[in-house]
């Protein structure tokens, strides 16, 4: 697949914040008191502690180490915690039974690599090669995964079906190599500054809502699978885009569900390039604005959502830029009612614009596409 041709992208407020973020981390380093000590496998923290050297561990379900005291901070010195052996088999790595920060090092080769079930701080760890990255057991919780990195898991981040909420803030972290690198079950979930590369599915949005601001998505197999449950159970009810790229994936849904159906789907500002696939989106509700769709394999195709009494789709589409795509730039499924306004179409081998039912809101721009200007709304040239 053709890389990014032409197109700029800077980040410089995300590396900021990421900074800053960093920086804040280090402040609180250096008033912390720790006992430096050599660790054994299956100890129980309850005061703050450093490790000293590397904790290899047979596999065995006792996690290898346990946090069990409220503001302790296991701090790992540069350190790995290894799982001994061939094969993950059921074990755990770090376990935090209690509100807690685990930073400065790696956890490698766990069944599962980190479990929590409290409200709980990862910073500057690197969970690798684990059949569940971080997972969350039972109760409500939160998650802070700042600077980090998860590459190698089955899955990145998971959680107890139907057993777990709360919230995830991933900051400064990349998801690499995974199979599936985030799970999203009734979790209110924000990312920010991230990246997820070479993943066979980036995000499965079950339920809760994805929140996602200046990152990356780039050569995925699969940058997300959403499906609606008609009885509206266990639903994406959002997914926003904000300042973000989107570039070099084979597809956007998965080959079993195509379509990303959520509640409501917001796209704000983002770049969307060089994708194998156009995006078909079913949603009630959207608003996307001031994006630009370059060199994909498709443009962006909406459609109501396959619910049991459809509801027409509706919400501003505004100020898009959509160029070079195979097939129609915008496309609009009977039915559908968004308002198109101010949108350029040019080059794309389809329409500009192929929108029968949707408002017309004006001032959009259609001109050098394969099969000709609008149908549904008026183009100027």
């Amino acid at each position: 697949m053709g890389r990014i041709r032409g197109g700029i992208v800077t980040w410089p407020l995300a590396l900021l914040l990421l900074a800053a973020t960093t920086a804040k981390a280090g402040a609180r380093e250096e008033t912390e008191v720790f006992e430096s000590r050599a660790v054994r496998c299956g100890d129980v923290l309850f005061r703050n502690t450093r490790l000293t050297r590397d904790l290899v561990c047979a596999g065995t379900p006792i996690p290898a180490l346990t946090i069990a005291a409220p503001g302790v901070v296991l701090d790992l010195g540069g350190h790995t915690v290894r799982r001994a052996g061939s094969g993950p088999g059921d074990t755990v790595g770090i376990d935090s039974q209690r509100d807690s920060t685990v930073r400065n090092g790696t956890i490698q080769g766990f069944n599962r690599g980190y479990t929590y079930n409290a409200t709980v701080h990862l910073h500057r760890v690197a969970l690798v090669d684990n059949g569940v990255a971080i997972f969350h057991t039972l109760g409500g919780g939160g998650l802070l995964l700042t600077d980090s990195r998860v590459s190698g898991s089955s899955l990145g981040f998971g959680s107890e079906f139907d057993a777990t909420s709360g919230s995830l803030d991933i900051r400064g972290t990349q998801f690499t190599r995974n199979g599936l690198a985030l799970y999203v079950d009734f979790h209110d979930t924000r990312i920010s500054s991230s990246t997820f590369m070479s993943n066979e599915i980036a995000l499965w949005c079950y339920s809760g809502g994805i929140h996602i601001r200046s990152s990356m998505f780039m050569e995925n197999a699969s940058v997300a699978d959403l499906t609606w449950n008609n009885g509206r159970f266990d639903n994406c009810y959002e997914l926003v885009f904000e300042n973000s790229l989107l570039a070099n994936n084979t597809a956007f849904g998965t080959p079993e569900d195509p379509e990303w159906q959520a509640f409501d789907f917001q796209m704000r500002n983002t770049w969307v390039m060089n994708n194998g696939e156009g995006l078909r989106l079913a949603a009630q509700t959207l608003d996307v604005r001031g994006n630009t769709w370059r060199d994909n394999g498709g443009g962006l195709t909406l459609n109501n959502l396959p619910d049991f009494e459809p509801v027409p789709q509706e919400g501003p589409v505004r100020g898009n830029r959509f160029t070079s795509n195979n097939g129609d730039g915008l496309r609009v499924l009977p039915g559908a009612t968004p308002t198109l306004s101010n949108n350029v179409c040019q080059n794309n081998t389809g329409w500009g614009i192929h929108a029968p039912t949707a408002i017309d809101g004006g001032g959009n721009v259609a001109r050098g596409n394969g099969a000709g200007g609008c149908v549904g709304v008026v183009c100027a040239p």
